[in-house]
């Protein structure tokens, strides 16, 4: 069996706890318009990689990987190659190995299902809570993706919140304080009124806007759309955290 690779980095620090082979995967369904990855979008394209070569390739780096590190996947959107995932992962299980997926959450069939299910961890980017700036910023519907969400609170498997602050597009007060009385606590401790929320969201990842792949669309031939957003300012930045905090007790700005 085999997937679709885009590339590899090794000894990845940002796509999951401790050090990491990441395994970028071809194709995605969304067309978020900050993608720093354009090239891993289409469905054509990556290499064909058996994958007995990618466990090999796992096993080799194994000593590096301490008791936290492992292997992610990453994309494009893995869950689209969720079928030749599935026992890749079981043979990764097999040799101590553990696993994690980035991934949007907006693709479920019954391959992505068992996948999630075999996963010692999901890093699930939320792109943004409004239905409508969703879709506006990705081009799909967020439905599936906080379905996604809600199946994982229910069947006990854990995961990091992922959301990108893009100025203009995902930075609404409104809409960070829809997500946190979604995901979050809300009420106060005094009140009675409390809410405990997403018990199996083990970390909320504040990821700032950058432009780092903007040449990549260049060398595409594509326009990049958001070249007149500016970067985060620290103002923005503290803003956001503070609202954050206020749902959520394992927030991180990255």
């Amino acid at each position: 069996m085999t997937l679709k690779v885009h590339s590899y980095e090794s000894m990845g620090t940002y796509d999951g706890p401790g050090l990491r082979l990441v395994v970028f995967l071809q194709g995605c369904p969304f067309r978020c318009l900050y993608c720093a990855n354009p090239d891993t979008i289409p469905f054509e394209g990556g290499t064909e990689t058996d994958i007995d070569e990618i466990l090999q390739m796992a096993v080799r780096q194994k000593p590096f990987f301490g008791k936290r590190g492992g292997v992610t996947f990453s994309g494009g959107e893995p869950t689209v190659q969720a079928k030749a995932l599935v026992p890749l992962v079981r043979q990764l299980h097999e040799n101590g190995i553990n696993v994690c997926l980035d991934s949007n959450g907006g693709v479920w069939n019954s391959d992505v299902e068992e996948l999630f299910g075999l996963t010692d961890l999901v890093l699930l980017d939320v792109k943004e809570f409004n239905p409508t700036r969703h879709q506006a910023l990705t081009g799909r519907s967020n439905e599936q993706t906080l379905r996604t969400a809600a199946w994982m609170e229910e069947h006990g498997k854990p995961f990091w919140l992922r959301y990108v602050l893009v100025p203009g597009y995902s930075d609404f007060a409104e809409d960070i304080k829809a997500l946190g009385e979604h995901f979050g606590n809300t009420g106060t401790p005094d009140s009675g009124a409390l809410k405990s929320g997403y018990r199996m969201i083990q970390r909320v990842e504040i990821l700032p806007y950058h432009t780092l792949g903007v040449n990549k669309y260049e060398s595409l031939g594509q326009e990049y759309k958001l070249k007149a957003v500016p970067l985060n300012t620290r103002e923005q930045l503290s803003s956001a955290e503070e609202l954050f905090r206020k749902y959520f007790d394992c927030v991180v700005l990255n």
